[in-house]
């Protein structure tokens, strides 16, 4: 349905600005990557996804 569909591209968005963050470091891996997601209003009517992981530089 059309929640999930937001959900998928809210994970894919939050991915990306991972990606993003990490090339700006110098980075061209990462590692440990893990997703979070938790309710941020009332009654669940905003939802926060997170992405994160270690940026390293791989030789």
């Amino acid at each position: 349905g059309a929640y999930t569909e937001m959900c998928e591209q809210a994970r894919q968005a939050a991915y990306d600005l991972m990606l993003e963050h990490a090339r700006e470091l110098g980075a061209n891996a990462v590692v440990g990557v893990a997703f979070d997601a938790s309710e941020v209003a009332a009654r669940a009517s905003a939802t926060e996804v997170l992405c994160y992981g270690t940026a390293v530089v791989l030789e």
